[in-house]
């Protein structure tokens, strides 16, 4: 076959999710890639670098030969194998390198020569659906959001705002997209995504919000930063500015129990998952960390307490292997350290407040939006 197929209808690729081959070496792939994408490169790292040497030092001409004699017959067969394997568990799958050049030309000629299989390639490879998806967030998607309802949902840490979150049809996990809690105890185990690759889960995310017709859209009050990531500034303005602000109201003491939940029996079930032996002791490890983290804000008696409480009740499990000791700690961290820290940034919101009230209440609410 003299052309193989290219494939350049961005917004469509992202809407039916697409499957996609990314034949770039693994470094490139980590650096960021696209929701959807296997990385089974055709080089690995030290094969790409070498070739890059080489193209620095000969050109393309000696870069491109040293390329084949390092992908050699022998070599090349169990990656053609493992991108035919893909593309037929996938057949809507497309492939891409960097630039859509010459690496993923060889590899779409070889899935032909050699598995008979017609793949298309992005046209511009990676770059030029990276850009697409900025393009999107930076102009598009802000002009676009600006048109929707908007509901952002509140309320104090543990008031289950996220457990509301995934009951609403129309929505944006923030989080889930940074894999974060967005706070200082809000690390997961796993780490958070490059910014590269939050960007292009955000783009994607709401241009499938906009693929179909949704009467609103919702998603949780958030900072600018998630963890280490930030939103693009026109797409963070875009989303908050002017939107709704729903508030959800938990007692306290059912926000003590969804904290428990969430940072000690989840956390220490996903570390002992990883580490039976250590896992226990990495969870402690870890907690001290975030406490450490905010005592500067704190202040140094309140510190000093969070830190006893945690001491007694890690000690009570260790003994019993109780974890209700540890409601005491965390009852404190969420009266002395983030209700005053949520009154003061709630004061200072430009949002209506819509409505109050609890999880049912604000359901039954956005049931009859």
């Amino acid at each position: 076959m003299s052309t193989l197929p290219l494939f350049d209808d961005f917004a469509q690729l992202v809407q039916a999710q697409r499957p996609l081959i990314d034949i770039r070496a693994p470094v490139e792939f980590q650096a960021g890639a696209f929701p959807g994408a296997v990385n089974l490169p055709l080089m690995n790292d030290d094969e790409r670098a070498a070739v890059g040497t080489c193209y620095k030092m000969q050109g393309n001409e000696a870069a491109v030969e040293l390329g084949h004699a390092l992908v050699n017959e022998t070599v090349r067969r169990p990656r053609i194998q493992a991108w035919a394997d893909f593309y037929r568990a996938h057949p809507d799958a497309l492939l891409y390198c960097f630039r859509g050049g010459q690496r993923s030309q060889i590899a779409q000629r070889w899935l032909y020569e050699y598995a008979g299989l017609v793949i298309p390639r992005l046209r511009g490879g990676y770059k030029a659906l990276r850009r697409f998806l900025l393009e999107q967030l930076q102009t598009h998607l802000p002009t676009r959001l600006k048109g929707v309802r908007r509901f952002v949902i509140g309320g104090r840490t543990g008031s289950g705002k996220t457990r509301l979150l995934a009951q609403v049809a129309h929505k944006i996990d923030l989080e889930a997209l940074a894999n974060h809690r967005g706070s200082a105890f809000g690390r997961h185990m796993d780490p958070q995504p490059t910014q590269i690759d939050f960007e292009n889960r955000l783009a994607y995310a709401l241009i499938q919000f906009f693929a179909t017709a949704r009467p609103y859209l919702v998603f949780e009050d958030e900072g600018r930063n998630i963890g280490r990531l930030y939103l693009p500034r026109p797409t963070f303005e875009a989303l908050y500015d002017e939107a709704a602000l729903l508030i959800l109201e938990t007692p306290l003491e059912e926000r003590v129990d969804i904290t428990l939940d969430e940072y000690v029996v989840q956390a220490q079930a996903r570390w002992l998952a990883r580490d039976p032996q250590q896992g226990l002791e990495k969870w402690r490890a870890d907690m001290l960390d975030s406490m450490h983290r905010i005592q500067r804000r704190l202040g140094g008696l309140r510190h000093r307490q969070l830190l006893e409480m945690f001491a007694s009740a890690w000690a009570a499990q260790q003994r019993h292997g109780d974890i209700h000791a540890h409601r005491d700690w965390i009852c404190f961290l969420l009266t002395e350290y983030y209700d005053p820290m949520y009154d003061y940034q709630l004061s200072r919101k430009g949002q209506p407040v819509v409505l109050r009230g609890d999880a049912q209440t604000l359901l039954q609410f956005l049931e009859i939006v």
